[in-house]
């Protein structure tokens, strides 16, 4: 059987979470958005450089607007699909990754 990403109850309502999965075989890092019961996923990577998004394991940076910010570049994305909206990958999108909320927990799918 396999496990949930995270309980539910470690990610903050409107917090972020960093996790380690297996995605298309390859080990990945992975972020993740609480927002109420949903959660979103998108791979730890930047599309500007392929860089980790997060300024320290699991540390993500927000602007006062409320977007995700690349600690690398400064890259801007927004929360419903992974949208870069300012920084030097402005257009390009981070890559969703399926997951869903049952039992408490966030599963990949």
């Amino acid at each position: 059987m396999t496990e949930p990403l995270i309980r539910l109850a470690h990610l903050a309502d409107g917090g972020f979470g960093e996790v380690e999965a297996t995605v298309d075989g390859d080990s990945e890092s992975l972020i993740l958005y609480r927002q109420g019961d949903e959660v979103r996923a998108w791979m730890n990577i930047c599309p500007h450089a392929g860089r980790r998004l997060d300024w320290a394991p699991g540390q993500f940076l927000t602007s006062r607007d409320g977007l995700l910010v690349c600690a690398a570049h400064g890259a801007s994305f927004e929360l419903q699909g992974g949208e870069c909206t300012a920084g030097p990958c402005r257009g390009e999108s981070l890559r969703q990754v399926a997951v869903e909320v049952r039992d408490d927990a966030v599963w990949l799918l």
